[in-house]
């Protein structure tokens, strides 16, 4: 008979516990609905002692899957909080958990870039922003942050936020544009499938 323990049961035990938060696919109606409110007492119903835990377990979940933004409702949390950043490349590893986020305004000047998002595997799509924001959340403190965004944060900050009204980054692109992406996108995850078959000597013949 196996024994399910929680997570704080386990640490108590004296045993090394790394919670990989699982991504929900995009037809997941947690990921496509808007979220309510956070409020702490939310935590403890989902295994969470803390603000901090969660936010580290976001942050690890998000490195393991190679992104630089991660939201809750994408792991199928219904929380409304977001992490993003923690990468040298982007303002020498500026790291953000955002709680009950909020964009105060934006700039008139706009950038078209490309995105991509761990909901979407190998989608990519040419969006165009807001070069800059300005933002409230709170931290994983529970402390009141302001600040005024630019340029990949900025974009960043503006795509999670999305998640958390139950939209995404695919609702800005054309349905021609979309249709185009994600051909290319099943191309570039049969390759994918392909090169992990082979890695692991079980190499299937997949239909172009």
């Amino acid at each position: 008979m196996v024994k399910v323990i929680t997570k704080e049961e386990a640490e108590k035990e004296g045993m090394q516990v790394e919670r990989l938060l699982k991504l929900v696919p995009p037809s997941d109606p947690r990921v496509r609905s808007a979220v309510a409110p956070f409020t702490d007492d939310m935590l403890k119903e989902h295994d969470f002692k803390d603000r901090k835990e969660l936010s580290d377990d976001m942050f690890k979940s998000m490195a393991r899957y190679g992104g630089i933004g991660l939201s809750a409702n994408q792991v199928g949390l219904p929380f409304n909080m977001f992490v993003l950043g923690n990468h040298l490349s982007l303002e020498n590893g500026l790291k953000m958990a955002c709680f009950n986020p909020m964009i105060v305004s934006t700039s008139e000047e706009t950038i078209m870039m490309k995105e991509g998002c761990l909901t979407y595997p190998f989608l990519f799509l040419s969006i165009k922003r807001p070069r800059k924001c300005v933002v409230k959340y709170t931290d994983e403190n529970g402390d009141l942050k302001e600040g005024n965004l630019d340029g990949m944060i900025s974009r960043i900050f503006q795509h999670e936020y999305e998640h958390m009204l139950g939209r995404n980054f695919t609702e800005h692109a054309s349905k021609m544009k979309l249709d185009m992406a994600e051909k290319k996108a099943k191309k570039q995850f049969k390759i994918w499938q392909r090169q992990m078959a082979l890695r692991h000597g079980k190499y299937e013949k997949t239909d172009k």
